[in-house]
């Protein structure tokens, strides 16, 4: 092997092991990330009376308005559209904010990363967990729907705080992707922003996949109806969907491995991009 090839090759170890020190360290700063997300909550909404629990009752005021007219719409009983359409609307908003947000994850913590010495992947960590905060909040319009109409109680219903923390997992790579190609190439946020306005419409949110017919396989090669179904399912069905874990399952897999790779190779450039 010549000189100039070993030297690569040295580089790209090297490059690896800072990009999993810096992923390590970062998990390990629970002290860091949990308070700057839980702080940036409270700048958003200070001296607002309900804080985060505006964001509720705006989609609790969408969910009240588009079950009735949609369960109209499409011919099905209010009694189990409701229910349905409430944990799809919370579980899109998780995943959508976490997409939307990894868009500015390091653009808007550029006075952390130019003045202070922490792991990168704390402002991943602290957009995530801002995020389940959110999510935490919207989980009361679901409490509310099943006083209404209660879910089977099965064991089922062991897999959601999993299936969360899946989507929350994820939310990691998408925001090292997301993050580092936007801190790049501004223009990204917006094509991310359209992406997910159609996909929502795209998604099995409002409709069920059923609807779909024979060509339900549209649905089953949706990603993000696999994240919704790994929640809802055990909540509504009463079962559990083994291929859309398996897809999330993948989906974790191979996310993780194209968001290391670009993070090692220019995790260097972040603090130059912002």
């Amino acid at each position: 092997m010549s000189l100039i090839g070993r030297g690569v090759q040295i580089g790209n170890r090297s490059q690896l092991a800072l990009a999993a020190k810096d992923f390590r360290e970062g998990i390990l700063s629970i002290h860091i990330w949990p308070m700057l997300g839980w702080l940036e909550i409270k700048q958003r909404y200070r001296r607002s009376v309900l804080g985060p629990f505006w964001l509720t009752i705006s989609t609790a005021a969408l969910v009240g308005g588009m079950g009735p007219l949609y369960g109209r719409l499409f011919g099905l009983d209010i009694s189990a559209y409701f229910p349905f359409l409430a944990v799809g609307f919370v579980v899109w908003m998780f995943l959508a904010g976490i997409i939307t947000d990894s868009c500015t994850a390091f653009i808007s913590a550029e006075g952390y990363i130019k003045q202070m010495k922490l792991p990168l992947t704390v402002h991943i960590l602290r957009m995530v967990w801002r995020n389940l905060i959110i999510l935490a909040h919207n989980a009361v319009i679901i409490f509310l729907v099943m006083l209404f109409w209660p879910p089977p109680l099965t064991w089922d219903l062991l897999l959601i705080p999993p299936a969360v923390l899946f989507i929350a997992i994820n939310g990691i790579w998408i925001g090292l992707t997301l993050g580092l190609l936007c801190a790049r190439y501004r223009d990204v946020a917006q094509i991310v922003g359209s992406l997910v306005q159609v996909a929502f419409f795209l998604t099995p949110v409002m409709w069920h996949a059923g609807m779909l017919g024979k060509n339900q396989w549209a649905a089953a090669w949706n990603p993000f109806y696999h994240f919704l179904e790994v929640v809802r399912s055990p909540l509504l069905a009463a079962t559990t969907n083994w291929s859309s874990w398996a897809a999330v399952l993948g989906i974790t897999f191979f996310g993780y491995t194209a968001a290391f790779l670009l993070f090692a190779r220019f995790r260097a450039r972040i603090a130059y991009w912002v």
